[in-house]
């Protein structure tokens, strides 16, 4: 089967056409990339990382939010496993406004580009505080708390240990 995508979309149009699809797409630098479903342990992790976060967060603050779109200065949309984002935002957005977390769960097929280009293109936004990436196996977790300390966990809940140090003990 032969899958043909519209070429050279930008941000707006791919928004507006990537919306009532079934399958999942990213937009990468203005070219429409299908994304492939994760493995159990991908959706178990995510689920685990959905629960915890969701349990810590003040939901007046913050909203907990899987697979929902981040637009990148590159052209790019992406849809990281999750993003913390301001609460309280236009229920109708397709994209955060200010994320503040993004975790990805790698899979064997995505790991190249989201461990480069995707991690490249997050770490550039303003409003990121701490980029979290699992891979579906024992001791293979790293987070990294990009900017700030603290955000949007309070002292000592988020695992981190410190601005901009990866935390190699968080181990899931």
């Amino acid at each position: 089967m032969n899958i043909q995508f519209p070429l050279g979309m930008d941000k707006v149009a791919f928004l507006d056409w990537v919306q009532g699809r079934e399958e999942r797409y990213e937009l990468d630098r203005g070219r429409v990339i299908m994304m492939t479903g994760g493995s159990r342990a991908h959706r178990q992790i995510t689920a685990n990382l959905f629960k915890a976060l969701d349990a810590r967060i003040d939901p007046q603050t913050w909203a907990v939010l899987p697979e929902f779109g981040v637009e990148l200065q590159s052209e790019s949309i992406r849809f990281p496993d999750i993003i913390v984002d301001r609460a309280g935002e236009a229920p109708k957005d397709l994209t955060g406004t200010a994320p503040v977390l993004i975790a990805e769960v790698l899979s064997p097929s995505s790991e190249q580009v989201d461990l480069g280009d995707k991690s490249t293109e997050y770490l550039q936004l303003p409003s990121l505080a701490i980029y979290l990436v699992f891979r579906s196996g024992p001791d293979q977790s790293v987070g990294l708390d990009t900017r700030t300390c603290g955000l949007p966990f309070p002292a000592g809940r988020a695992g981190g240990r410190g601005c901009g140090r990866p935390d190699r003990s968080a181990r899931h």
